[in-house]
This record gives C-alpha cells, structure tokens and sequence, in this order.
C-alpha cells in the first residue's frame, strides 16, 4: 500500500515531530477502492499519536479474515486433541488474541524477526509454517515443527526469523533484545518484534533489556499482549501499575486496541519507523484470551463466564473484520466458503499429524553440541552413556 512505501522512505526525527509527521501521512489522500476506518484512539507516552484513522480495502480484510480464522480453527483442533490425549504436556491457546499477531505481521516483513512467549503456535503460521507441521509438532511426531522434540512451548523457525517458543517467562525479553541488536550490527533495515505478557512484564529481566535496548537505541518493539489474567491472577492483583505502555518510563509506549486488526497494523507501521530511527518502543496491546492460562486451566474460576461471553459478542477480532466486509459489499456466502476450506485445511492436518512417525530414540541425544568432539551423555541406567552427534537435517 501507499503507506508502506511512504514509511519506507521515511526520515524520521525523534520527539513530538514524528507523531505529527505519520499522522500526516496516514492521513493522506485515499487510493481508488480504499476504504477508511476509524479505530480507537490511542493512548500514548512520550509521543504524539498516529492518526486513528486507518486506510484499507476489501482485499486486505479478506486476507485478515483468513489469517485470523485460520488461527482460530488451529488453536480449536489443538483443543480437541488434548482432550483426545493426542496432545499431551503444556499447551498454551491463543484464540482470542488473532489481531495482535495478524495486525503485527501485516505491518512489517519476514525480514523482520519475531520472538514470543510459549504462547506461540499461531506464531509458527504467521512466519510461513504449516498447520500439518504444527499439530505434528504437538502431537510429538517427527514431522513436527521441531522434529516433535520441542513441542507445544517450543516451536521455532529460524527460516522464518520466529526465534519460539520460550519456557520461561519473560527469557524472551531479553533475547529479542539482542535479535534487534543484530540487526542494527548487521546494518539491517528491520526489527525484532519482542511479544511477551502482562505477567511476564513485571519481570526483572525486562527492565534490564529495556534498559540496553534504550542505552543502544536498538530496533525493539517490545509488545505486551495485556489479556488481564497472569495465568490465574488479575492484573490489578499483580500489577501496581496496570499501565504497561508507561513502563519504559524513558523509553516511548503506546497503547492499542488489541482486539481491532486495523488498529494493531497502524500502530506497527508507527513503531516501526519510530524504531528504526530512534530506538526501542513499548507497544500494551490490549486484548483476550478465550480458554484458560493453558489447557489445565478451566479458565472460569477467576473469571465469570458472563465475562468472557461478552468478549466474545462485542469485541471478537474475527466477527469485526467479518462486519465491515459484509458492510462493504462481500457476500456472506463467500466468508462461508473461506471458512469451509480452512476447516478442511485444519482437519486435513490433523489426520495427517496423527499418522505421522515417532521420532527415533536416538535423536534424544542428537544435536546437543555442533561439534561432539567424543563426548557422551550419561544415560538413564546406571553406568549407560551415549554419544551424541551434530545431524542439523536429521538424516538419520
């Protein structure tokens, strides 16, 4: 779109100036076809905002349905096979959130890098991997994501600049940190798109990364995904300061209606040109998970059911996109033929996933180190050790 290619150009100057400026442009003249909605204001520290009305067109709220729907259908079938015991371990659901992750991409490159939580399957889609490898991946099978050796809460694609997939909580903080830092040392163009949770934000961690990010002025965007519950716990319970895009303190922040596609995509393609010439950025996307913490948790215990339907009826990503496509003359019965094909692609998947093989024993202790140089790894048994070896493609 035109937008794009006039942030590409952009010079960007820091202070007030640069809201001003994107503002201008995002409110610049609107090509035959586009049309214009205006999203939730947005809320800002240490910045002037974008302008909160944002150009698009029937085709791109095509693909936005797709993409979110697609997720959606995903993270359901994922919901399906755990309770089947297909799936076994952690899993960490991610309906509900669809436009953080679709509005994200929409505004940046596959040049640019993304690193997120062990909430992270829609993630593996949104960098260019398939539902097959991804339910083979959960389902612990060799065809997997990560050989099915990583599972739910590790998948990662470094093709596709998706750094995971991370256990611990806030670990990735300070990774994606060091991604952005890459990229500038390697006089990149692009950033690293550092996704982490409302729990995750009052991590120590965090703050020593934001801290280097600020010193260096790297290319960060760190996005909290606010969906108000730290596994179990409110964020008011949690958090003396619920205002995550203010915890830079010296470092910008804005704040987003996470749940509008629209809204996300324009506060990126703002982030990222205010990143790429100024250094880190702290983005509070405010959004809803619709399961639970993970699939062992109801979800209902903190939180009523009356609350999560009327997320469900006022603010779904999905049903908002589907709205304005509908109002600008798309055919109900074609989203229903979008819809019929991604559950036969899901379910395609999942078939094939689970007729998928068992990975070797041996691959247990495979790839642990790049050059083995002889040494072993002790075994369960006593007095068992085995020899790992450095197989990046598993060809055997």
């Amino acid at each position: 779109m035109a937008m794009a290619a006039a942030l590409q150009g952009l010079k960007v100057q820091a202070g007030p100036q640069l809201g001003q400026s994107l503002a201008r442009l995002f409110a610049s003249a609107a090509a035959p076809g586009t049309i214009k909605v205006e999203v939730m204001p947005y809320k800002m520290h240490r910045l002037d905002a974008p302008s909160n009305v944002v150009e698009t067109s029937v085709e791109e709220l095509k693909t936005f349905y797709h993409t979110m729907y697609r997720m959606r259908r995903m993270e359901i079938a994922a919901d399906m096979m755990y309770k089947a015991k297909f799936i076994r371990g952690f899993c960490h659901l991610y309906d509900g959130q669809e436009a953080v992750l679709t509005g994200i991409e929409a505004a940046i490159t596959k040049k640019d890098s993304i690193i997120t939580s062990y909430r992270d399957h829609c993630q593996h889609i949104s960098r260019g991997g398939s539902i097959f490898s991804l339910m083979a991946e959960l389902m612990g099978k060799a065809e997997g994501a990560t050989r099915g050796l990583g599972g739910s809460m590790h998948i990662y694609n470094k093709k596709g600049h998706f750094y995971g997939g991370n256990g611990i909580v806030g670990a990735q903080i300070p990774l994606g940190a060091g991604i952005a830092l890459a990229h500038k040392y390697r006089g990149e163009p692009n950033v690293c798109i550092t996704m982490y949770g409302d729990g995750a934000a009052n991590q120590g961690q965090k703050y020593e990364a934001l801290n280097m990010a600020g010193l260096w002025n790297l290319p960060c965007i760190f996005v909290c995904e606010n969906n108000h519950y730290g596994m179990g716990t409110a964020e008011w319970r949690a958090a003396k300061s619920p205002l995550y895009y203010t915890r830079g303190d010296y470092i910008p922040g804005i704040k987003v209606d996470g749940m509008d596609v629209l809204a996300v995509k324009n506060a990126v393609a703002f982030a990222k040109a205010y990143a790429l010439a100024n250094g880190p950025i702290v983005m509070e996307m405010d959004t809803y998970r619709y399961h639970g913490h993970s699939m062992s948790d109801p979800g209902s215990t903190y939180r009523t059911r009356d609350e999560i339907n009327a997320m469900r009826t006022e603010r779904d990503p999905i049903e908002r996109v589907k709205k304005l496509l509908l109002a600008n003359g798309v055919d109900a019965a074609e989203l229903k033929k979008i819809d019929k094909e991604v559950k036969a692609e899901v379910d395609g998947a999942v078939e094939a996933a689970k007729a998928g093989t068992i990975p070797p024993d041996h691959w247990l202790w495979k790839n642990m180190y790049m050059a083995p140089l002889g040494a072993e790894v002790r075994g369960v048994l006593p007095g068992v050790y085995k020899s790992p070896d450095f197989d990046p493609e598993y060809k055997n």
